[in-house]
């Protein structure tokens, strides 16, 4: 299948959770860990987020450093990547401060939601809620070759029982945060032992106190189980 390079993009606790117990937004990273995102993003196509994660925050990161702009425009990219929202109810408030801000952004929807949000001007693109690899087969159709996958949890385990994550990065942020209502990296029912996800780290390098991982999946070790 022609699909997009896929980079899981995660900030966590030592703990392991992407948000508190209230699900409110995770703004416990660094400002170094906030640059690497910025460097991260810099070099994809596009952007994939569940509604959770953009009602938490009400924005994205934009592309803002010059030297990170410069590269994008070098490689005759659009300054910022597309935006793409997974929303299945639709039920987004279009007073968000997302929708203000200079970006090419779309939205995957339920099909009954689709005539809802295609002439309001807010998304370029609205896209049928369906199978993954069939979008992400859209997705290579439309031109986007690398897609970060930015949460929130059962979306990325969604993506994953599909083996359509290629690579993660992690940064692990020295806080505890607990709570068994508090968000993972993997949402959904997950996996057993026998079926778990391989991973192969890449790097692993710290700064000051947070610690930043990053690994492929082993997709050979998955199908032999299989």
């Amino acid at each position: 299948m022609s699909r997009p390079h896929t980079s899981v993009i995660l900030a966590m606790s030592a703990d392991g959770k992407i948000a508190d117990a209230y699900q409110s937004a995770a703004r416990f990273a660094s400002a170094t860990d906030k640059i690497r995102l910025e460097q991260h993003l810099s070099s994809m196509d596009a952007t994939l987020f569940g509604a959770n994660t953009l009602r938490a925050y009400h924005t994205s990161l934009p592309i803002r450093h010059p030297d990170f702009l410069a590269h994008r425009q070098q490689r005759g990219l659009s300054s910022q990547p597309i935006q793409i929202v997974c929303s299945y109810s639709g039920q987004l408030d279009p007073q968000m401060k997302f929708f203000q801000q200079p970006f090419p952004r779309w939205l995957i929807t339920a099909a009954e939601k689709v005539a809802v949000w295609e002439n309001r001007g807010l998304f370029e693109l609205v896209l049928v809620c369906g199978d993954w690899k069939a979008i992400f087969s859209q997705f290579t159709a439309l031109g986007i070759k690398k897609l970060a996958i930015l949460g929130g949890g059962e979306l990325i385990a969604s993506l994953l029982a599909e083996d359509l994550i290629d690579e993660i990065y992690l940064t692990i942020c020295p806080l505890l945060l607990g709570g068994n209502k508090a968000a993972t990296p993997l949402g959904g029912t997950g996996f057993m032992a026998d079926s778990a996800r391989k991973l192969r780290l890449l790097s692993v390098e710290t700064v000051e106190a947070e610690i930043f991982l990053h690994y492929s999946l082993e997709r050979d070790s998955h199908k032999s189980q299989n």
